[in-house]
């Protein structure tokens, strides 16, 4: 058995879309289960997304925290944002985050993981990049506005932040992913071996 997700998709006979947000939707769909019966199936439609882990020549690991909603609470998170547009590259996407969140930029690009945040609820899918030789991004610093405007910043060795992930200290995402990810690829054939920037993404196609 090779252990690889392949796509799938079985018989929908009917679908609908209760609601449409600003930048995400719910859909649902009426599926064909394998004994033939029909199951609905409520889940949120998502853009995807792009992460960052920025690692310093210190072998540190670029944080910021800010307020989330829907947990009520302020997380230390990796910089990220969603792919707003169709077919954008997401190399792209994630050098724009970084300068926007962290007013940096990055000489080493490589995927460090792909993922599906929630796919029980939600088709959002995530590219988590490694990003290296980092530097202070040319002019003026993109201007925040709503939870971004009280972002806090700090730059934290990854051997802390695998503690903290263990000790349940830091519960993102991506930033969870991405640490662990990154010390087992360290663990493994090394960070050269990772795929490159541009490597394909059958979750989101994307245009060179």
């Amino acid at each position: 058995m090779t252990i690889k997700d392949n796509p799938e998709e079985w018989e929908i006979r009917a679908t609908e879309t209760p609601f449409v947000g600003n930048k995400t939707s719910v859909r649902t769909d009426e599926v064909v289960m394998p004994d033939g019966s029909v199951a609905r199936r409520d889940y949120q439609v998502h853009p995807g997304s792009v992460a960052v882990l920025a690692l310093d020549e210190e072998d540190r690991v670029l944080l910021i925290k800010q307020y989330r909603h829907p947990v009520r609470q302020k997380l230390w998170e990796i910089p990220a944002g969603l792919l707003d547009i169709p077919g954008e590259n997401p190399l792209h996407a994630a050098q724009r985050e970084l300068y926007e969140e962290a007013h940096v930029k990055a000489e080493q690009w490589r995927v460090l993981t792909d993922v599906y945040t929630t796919p029980g609820g939600c088709d959002e899918a995530v590219r988590i990049f490694l990003a290296r030789g980092l530097s202070e991004a040319e002019g003026e610093r993109f201007a925040a506005e709503h939870e971004e405007t009280d972002m806090q910043y700090a730059r934290v060795p990854v051997e802390e932040l695998v503690r903290r992930v263990l000790a349940g200290d830091v519960h993102n995402n991506c930033l969870v992913v991405g640490v662990l990810s990154l010390v087992a690829a360290r663990g493994g054939d090394g960070l050269d071996a990772l795929r490159p920037a541009d490597a394909p993404w059958p979750a989101r196609p994307f245009a060179s």
